[in-house]
């Protein structure tokens, strides 16, 4: 191809490699991925990632919603051109919660990250950086805010990036209002310029994966997925008033159960801080504007209702989420009423959209439906698995590709032309 084009390089380095008979590390397949990261991870690990919430309703419906939608693509389209004639590839840069993004997709929240792998969300991090996305850190995460936020510079600067990093809440209850505090005055001195408020996990879905396992990972005696929590100055400070002592390294018995203040006490009194049990109301929303002064999104709405609450309530963006099926079976799927929600909201705020990304195709439905911007979640957490930094870098780098060049091949040649007239509902050609 001819300079100027901006992708699909990523194949184009594969094929160029192959020439001298070297093989990618990493399958091309998406749909092998989760099998993949099925043989390296532990029962335990693959449960939490892979598991939904009661008999999976709600998970399959995800990911069956997207191949109700079918693409039609144009033909005869000229490419554009730049300033010296040459023709370009499609353009997929967007502008989502006032930043310059080139691609609409960023990494999903997603916690407890070491189980996966032992460098956690540094990989992620220095992942996404390079790659140049924007990373949502979640409050459950198994490393301090400020250790990601270095690790997100580090893989953007490394790369010639410009990072941009959000920060998604875990909302302590309101007498821990001082908690919340502190790590939105963290998040904000270390760089993160969006406040993502997830609305659906006040209590833990009913996940049979990991009771058959037995297996909660914050409640263990360690810092996995409690990490902010155990590095926090004022939760610290609440920790010690409550049980005398500030936290140890001590373990305790088989349970994690120790005299009072190990780190098994620890991991568990943030748990229970941060998914206190009940829901926030929407006048509680003040309190987050008062304190944080960037955008804050919504994550989590699943209903043109409550998205004509978040634009009342001043918010800058919603998710449309159903957190990928883990925590409420039987709900809709999220792409089904992601258009609804647009008709309804999309000129007042940002809808972002996520559960059930699965490929580039995928994407480019979702942006199509609406969505400025999608967020990736299960599948390069399956990268991280198989191949740490590398491993979230290829699945990302793949997505990317695969959604340009099929927008190349469909006739579309930027994001204005990406609409639902592209699109059209399989059943509907049956009739």
């Amino acid at each position: 191809m001819p300079p100027g084009n901006s992708a699909p390089r990523y194949e184009q380095e594969v094929y160029m490699n192959g020439l001298a008979w070297h093989k990618p590390p990493f399958t091309f397949q998406s749909d092998q991925w989760e099998e993949e990261a099925r043989k390296v991870l532990s029962a335990n690990s693959f449960g939490y990632v892979r598991g939904n919430a009661g008999t999976s309703e709600t998970y399959n419906k995800n990911l069956a919603a997207f191949q109700r939608w079918s693409i039609l693509p144009s033909r005869l389209v000229p490419s554009f051109k730049d300033d010296e004639g040459r023709e370009l590839m499609a353009d997929a840069t967007t502008k989502v919660l006032g930043h310059e993004l080139p691609f609409p997709m960023a990494a999903a929240p997603v916690g407890v990250q070491k189980i996966f792998h032992a460098e956690g969300e540094i990989a992620s991090a220095r992942a996404t950086g390079g790659v140049g996305i924007p990373y949502v850190m979640s409050t459950a995460s198994s490393t301090s805010i400020e250790d990601v936020a270095a690790a997100h510079d580090q893989g953007a600067k490394k790369n010639d990036k410009t990072p941009v990093r959000w920060f998604q809440l875990y909302w302590p209850s309101r007498e821990h209002d001082d908690i919340t505090i502190s790590m939105l005055n963290r998040a904000k001195k270390a760089g993160f310029t969006a406040l993502f408020v997830t609305l659906d996990t006040y209590t833990q879905g009913w996940r049979p994966a990991d009771m058959d396992n037995g297996y909660n990972p914050f409640i263990h005696p360690d810092r996995v997925g409690v990490q902010i929590g155990l590095t926090d100055p004022v939760f610290k400070e609440h920790f010690k008033k409550k049980y005398g002592k500030p936290i140890s390294e001590e373990i305790g018995d088989e349970y994690g159960i120790t005299q009072a203040g190990g780190i098994g006490d620890a991991a568990r009194e943030w748990t229970y801080t941060i998914v206190p049990g009940h829901s926030k109301s929407w006048e509680d929303l003040e309190f987050l504007k008062k304190h944080w002064d960037g955008p804050i999104v919504l994550k989590g709405i699943q209903t043109v209702a409550d998205a004509r609450k978040a634009v009342e309530a001043g918010m800058a963006g919603i998710v449309v989420s159903n957190h990928g099926g883990r925590q409420h079976n039987g709900g809709v799927s999220s792409l089904g009423v992601l258009p609804r929600i647009v008709d309804a909201v999309g000129d007042k705020l940002d809808v972002l959209f996520d559960s059930g990304i699965r490929s580039g195709v995928d994407i480019i439905k979702a942006i199509a439906l609406g969505a400025k911007c999608v967020l990736v979640g299960r599948p390069y957490i399956y990268g991280l698995a198989i191949g740490g930094e590398d491993g979230v870098k290829h699945v990302l780098r793949s997505l990317w590709g695969d959604a340009l060049l099929n927008l190349h091949l469909g006739g579309q040649r930027d994001l204005s032309e990406v609409n639902r007239d592209m699109l059209i509902k399989e059943d509907d050609l049956f009739r």
